[in-house]
């Protein structure tokens, strides 16, 4: 979610400084008066809240002496988001005395070995965690208020794992109907700059990567449908929905290192990975939106395949630098994790490419084929659920997934063009295989992912590498 882990660390001192101000000139003695152990628990987040209070020492000693003595282990995720927002090295110290006593846990501030111990068991927060998330997060955006707000009952998602990402909402602004421009016009992208192709009735676009990361999102009409690209730069994925009825955007929060959406009408919370709300008045409502294929490629191969393809303008409105390579730089240039998630999967590096495959109105299997497997078999065959498929890697590594029905092909020019095995040639195209006599084998939307990102999200899935 960040361009950098510099920014990271400028945003979160930034925010401490924040809260600290809010609760110095507006919170100052709000502990609640101790009666006896029948306290108000729709109260009790406002002795957490009284934890970042740390410009008035009493506040903040009642707020430990009531949680010291009122302890339950439903209070363990409050105590540890109070502790990851805390300022001052002496305050930290004080709370994490009293969350390493209360939990018998000694991970000092390593707050990744914090945060998995927690997400490895058993969920034990309850409703007031969600009042006191709500009043945590409203200092760093109003707007994240509406997000946890009164929401316990409309929630499929482990809420102590929705983490924030560090921006506020469309902090990392979203592009909006992006102008683009003919492919002849695009003379600042470099042949080997890695674009994310669509093509969507017969309408080719190109987002170049080297853009939508700044951006994390598109909105527009291709094709005259409504959609939504949806690019999370932490998990590597870029997923495009139809978005009929639904204006999305950057919520400024993870689930799992996964980008969460909102949209605009109800402030739900919406998994990027399954294009359904989790959090917020839409869950249960049956919406899970349609997601169509992406293909991550090279420019000079994409303007090969389409040269009638539409490309992001640089005038996006937004003053950034667009070179390639500089947006997450730091982040894609090592394996490391900037949010962490409940378990590592060893089989591949986190970041390791997958490509996945799903059919979620059919099935909930799932399968993820490892990148480096698929360059050295470039067509490669499976089957899920009943649906037959078959993958073709051209020369730049992009993956097309066909529903094949029982043909097998065996050869593929890595190109355009491949061979079944009685010697019919079938054309490749972004939405369907077709031979000589019009025969058409419709495209099964795919989309590539981080390794790491995707295994969280989707603990059952097939690996196959």
């Amino acid at each position: 979610m960040f361009a950098s882990f510099k920014l990271r660390s400028f945003v979160l001192f930034s925010i401490y400084l924040l809260i600290s101000s809010v609760y110095y000139f507006g919170n100052k003695g709000t502990v609640l008066a101790e009666k006896d152990s029948l306290v108000d628990e729709q109260k009790v987040s406002t002795y957490f809240l009284d934890l970042l209070n740390e410009n008035d020492s009493q506040v903040t000693a009642k707020a430990i002496h009531f949680i010291d003595k009122n302890w339950k282990e439903s209070y363990e995720i409050m105590l540890l988001e109070s502790l990851y927002f805390s300022k001052s090295t002496m305050h930290s110290n004080k709370l994490l005395k009293l969350l390493e006593k209360k939990t018998s846990k000694n991970f000092g501030f390593d707050y990744d070995k914090w945060f998995q111990w927690l997400w490895n068991k058993e969920a034990t927060y309850s409703d007031v965690y969600y009042h006191f998330k709500a009043e945590l997060h409203k200092f760093i955006d109003p707007k994240f208020r509406s997000y946890f707000l009164d929401r316990s009952n409309q929630s499929i998602i482990r809420l102590d794992e929705v983490r924030w990402g560090g921006v506020f909402q469309d902090g990392i602004p979203p592009l909006r109907n992006p102008k683009m421009i003919p492919a002849t016009e695009a003379n600042y992208l470099d042949g080997n700059a890695t674009v994310f192709g669509i093509e969507v009735n017969g309408d080719a676009r190109a987002y170049p990567q080297q853009i939508l990361a700044w951006h994390e999102m598109f909105v527009d009409h291709v094709g005259e449908i409504p959609v939504a690209g949806v690019y999370c730069t932490l998990c590597g994925t870029v997923i495009l929905y139809k978005t009929e009825h639904h204006e999305l955007g950057t919520s400024g929060f993870l689930y799992r290192s996964n980008k969460l959406m909102y949209d605009k009408a109800t402030q739900s919370l919406w998994s990027t990975l399954e294009g359904e709300p989790v959090i917020g008045p839409l869950v249960g409502k049956g919406i899970k939106l349609e997601y169509l294929s992406v293909v991550t490629t090279t420019w000079a191969e994409w303007n090969k395949r389409h040269p009638d393809t539409k490309v992001l303008s640089l005038n996006t409105g937004h003053q950034r630098d667009y070179r390639e390579g500089v947006a997450y730089k730091d982040y894609f240039a090592t394996d490391d994790l900037m949010f962490t998630i409940p378990k590592i999967d060893r089989r591949l590096k986190n970041k390791d490419e997958i490509l996945a495959i799903r059919l979620p109105d059919q099935t909930k299997e799932n399968i993820a084929i490892s990148s480096k497997f698929l360059k050295k078999n470039t067509i490669y065959s499976g089957k899920i659920s009943t649906e037959q498929f078959t993958v073709f890697t051209d020369k730049t590594g992009a993956h097309r997934v066909y529903k094949t029905k029982g043909k097998t092909f065996t050869h593929y020019d890595g190109q355009s063009t491949a061979t079944d095995i009685i010697g019919n040639e079938w054309e490749l195209k972004e939405n369907e295989l077709i031979d000589s006599n019009g025969q058409l084998l419709e495209r099964l939307p795919s989309h590539n992912a981080f390794w790491f990102g995707y295994k969280a999200a989707f603990p059952e899935v097939i690996l196959i590498k």
